[in-house]
């Protein structure tokens, strides 16, 4: 097994200091790469710094704005938090819409 293959083995697994986050999973299975919009949405809602630094570590930028604009399960906080960070209108954040 290459270095390369060892690297991609450990992004497909979640890292100890993150089990709290997914807590509804099993994780003997689990594959956070097949599920992005899951996995950055738990993260982005309920992770720490070292769970960030993980994040942007394992999905791309576009993917991580991409679920702060489409994941309306984020709580107002977390979605005004990220909106912000990530330079979004709020009109562009499914979370911060009214319901209609």
């Amino acid at each position: 097994m290459t270095e390369l293959d060892v690297r991609y083995i450990l992004k497909l697994m979640i890292p100890q200091y993150l089990h709290t986050l997914f807590w509804d999973v099993n994780l003997d299975n689990f594959d956070p790469l097949a599920f992005p919009t899951y996995t950055i949405g738990r993260i982005l809602e309920y992770g720490n710094q070292d769970a960030i630094a993980w994040l942007k570590d394992t999905f791309s930028a576009n993917q991580i704005v991409d679920v702060v604009r489409t994941e309306r399960r984020l709580s107002r906080r977390s979605a005004n938090f990220w909106a912000l960070v990530y330079c979004l209108p709020p009109d562009q954040v499914a979370a911060l819409k009214l319901a209609s």
